[in-house]
């Protein structure tokens, strides 16, 4: 579907420019854009090194653990089937971790992980279990306290002042995640209601 969209948002771009005499303004925005994203993408190089790095660190020196330490009654109360000693906890907790410090990227393949071991636990359904979608939910509207990849965007773009989306971000993730954590249950809730 977002591939049709994409293919009707350049369509009509082209056309519209055809129509106006100006089709020239397609392959100098085509070559803008596309100069403007290997900018962007070697900014953030630096910057995603930066930050997993740190994460490194803080991995090494226990703050991690600290970090799952403290929200681990929080994973205890949204994931009831999962053994808190299995592997797909771990790679939850560092998940979550890694989004509330802003690393996206960095979340990423432990969301891969704990996918994958949530469906080992999932006795070979081809339904997404609680578990799984309790995570899903989680883990798309997690809280960031530290947007640093956002952070990152806004310096390559030349932003004066580009830390001061950090209390907005921290309040639309807070509340983002409390309403997905809410409906989850909610919906959850009445699914067993009726099955």
């Amino acid at each position: 579907m977002i591939n049709l969209i994409w293919l009707t948002l350049i369509a009509v771009g082209i056309i519209v420019a055809a129509i106006n005499g100006q089709p020239e303004i397609i392959t100098d925005s085509v070559l803008q854009a596309a100069n403007l994203g290997v900018k962007y993408s070697f900014d953030l190089i630096g910057l995603m090194t930066f930050w997993l790095g740190i994460m490194r660190l803080g991995e090494v020196a226990g703050l991690v653990d600290i970090l799952a330490r403290l929200i681990r009654p929080f994973t205890r109360f949204l994931f009831p089937s999962v053994p808190q000693d299995h592997p797909a906890m771990g790679a939850i907790l560092l998940n979550l971790s890694a989004n509330i410090l802003g690393l996206g990227n960095a979340a990423t393949p432990f969301g891969l992980k704990a996918m994958q071991e949530l469906q080992s636990i999932n006795k070979g359904s081809n339904e997404a279990s609680d578990a799984m979608i309790t995570f899903l939910a989680l883990n798309t509207s997690c809280i960031t306290l530290v947007p640093a990849t956002i952070i990152g965007v806004r310096v390559a773009a030349g932003s004066a002042n580009p830390t001061e989306i950090v209390g907005t971000t921290i309040f639309a993730t807070s509340v983002g995640m409390i309403l997905a954590v809410t409906f989850d249950r909610i919906f959850r809730y009445f699914a067993k209601k009726r099955g």
